[in-house]
């Protein structure tokens, strides 16, 4: 079986990790912020602050922002329930937005449409790797009138906040930056499925702007993912234990354990990089254009290729494509359900109706195995055998 997308992890990860656990220091400590100064260094953003997951991150970036009770937040409708999941956990309520005719990604005309005065923040979702028309959506922004901010750094931008949910596009390039600066901020996830890893864990990056206080930023997450407590276990080590708490915070913080695993795949990430594009060329090369692609480059972008969508005919059943392709030996999977189809967003009164583009682009979606585990002759085999099963021949 070719899986769909386990873990790579050698050599330089394990011994990372044994240095973590040799250290005496487990939690988090230096590695944490040496692997937050890294990102931070690799995506040109301002700081970086590590979590337990991008969910955490997205959410803690949303209280840091003041948002909560009687906002509104809006979200694609084509994403991971973690996008909207973490609006709900804030209070606050997600309003979905469809993609783009043709497009996996949000459409920012429709973020227009849905703006109002309760509008506090915008989440794209770079899905596959792909990353989202920034530009437009910042433009669409500007439609945006009676923004009343929450708190002081809501009204530094003076409109409702960008926040990227680019859980999957780490490493992606557009325009000569890397993702992780295209909006006011950006929440990566490190999940096992992803391009780099930690196993768990997920980190939001701030943009730079006039007026921006970047360590502020980052002494207000830290307080955040840390019960509100105002030193943490490594400033206490030492038996300087005095500490207070400055509100009832939550327990989301990165170990040194998980920031030494990352630290090596970082190391390695641009290797990396070049295998997932030879991997896709591959799948390119085969498919020849006979099923629409997500496309991962062209003038002016270059994506991490995190995933590789197809579009199937409407002739075809996805789901029998997918079964057939596990009886010969290939795992697939599908990206994403839209939200108004999941039974915890139906109970809440979203109808998939509302987002006709989001639910036809799900309908024909299949994402074939894209690893650097692969062989090319793995991908070679999965390409043939998907255009055999869809095209005949």
């Amino acid at each position: 079986m070719i899986e769909f997308s386990p873990p790579d992890i050698g050599a330089q990860e394990i011994e990372e990790v044994c240095g973590a656990l040799r250290s005496g220091w487990i939690t988090t400590g230096e590695r944490v912020e040496r692997f937050e100064r890294r990102i931070a260094e690799y995506t040109g953003a301002q700081g970086a602050v590590c979590m337990s997951s991008a969910t955490a991150a997205l959410e803690m970036t949303l209280r840091m922002l003041g948002t909560g009770e009687g906002d509104e937040v809006i979200v694609p409708a084509y994403t991971y329930t973690a996008t909207a999941a973490a609006v709900l956990h804030t209070g606050a309520v997600p309003v979905m937005a469809d993609c783009s005719p043709g497009s996996y990604l949000i459409s920012p005309e429709h973020i227009a449409a849905l703006l109002n005065g309760r509008t506090k923040a915008v989440i794209p979702a770079d899905i596959g790797g792909a990353v989202c028309d920034y530009d437009a959506i910042y433009r669409a922004l500007g439609s945006h009138g009676g923004f009343e901010p929450k708190n002081e750094l809501q009204a530094l931008f003076g409109r409702p906040a960008v926040i990227a949910d680019a859980a999957h596009s780490f490493g992606s390039r557009k325009n000569d930056r890397e993702s992780g600066w295209f909006a006011d901020f950006t929440c990566f996830s490190f999940h096992a499925v992803k391009n780099l890893t930690t196993a768990e864990g997920g980190c939001v990056v701030w943009r730079g702007r006039e007026g921006l206080d970047g360590e502020r930023i980052r002494s207000s997450l830290r307080l955040l993912t840390l019960h509100g407590q105002t030193r943490g276990a490594k400033e206490k080590a030492d038996g300087r234990w005095e500490y207070d708490v400055a509100l009832p915070g939550w327990k989301y913080n990165m170990t040194d354990i998980q920031a030494s695993l990352g630290l090596a795949q970082l190391e390695r990430y641009n290797s990396l990089l070049r295998k997932r594009r030879r991997l896709a060329d591959v799948y390119d090369a085969v498919i020849d254009g006979r099923i629409p692609v997500l496309e991962h480059s062209g003038e002016g972008f270059e994506y991490n290729r995190h995933l590789y969508m197809a579009s199937l005919p409407e002739e075809v059943s996805r789901d029998g494509i997918i079964d057939a392709m596990r009886e010969r030996g290939v795992a697939c999977n599908v990206h994403f359900k839209p939200l108004p189809l999941l039974s915890a967003y139906r109970r809440l009164g979203y109808d998939h109706r509302s987002v006709p583009n989001a639910v036809a682009r799900y309908n024909r979606e299949l994402s074939l195995p894209l690893h650097t585990k692969m062989s090319e002759s793995d991908a070679e085999y999965a390409a043939k055998t998907l255009c055999g099963l869809v095209l005949g021949g």
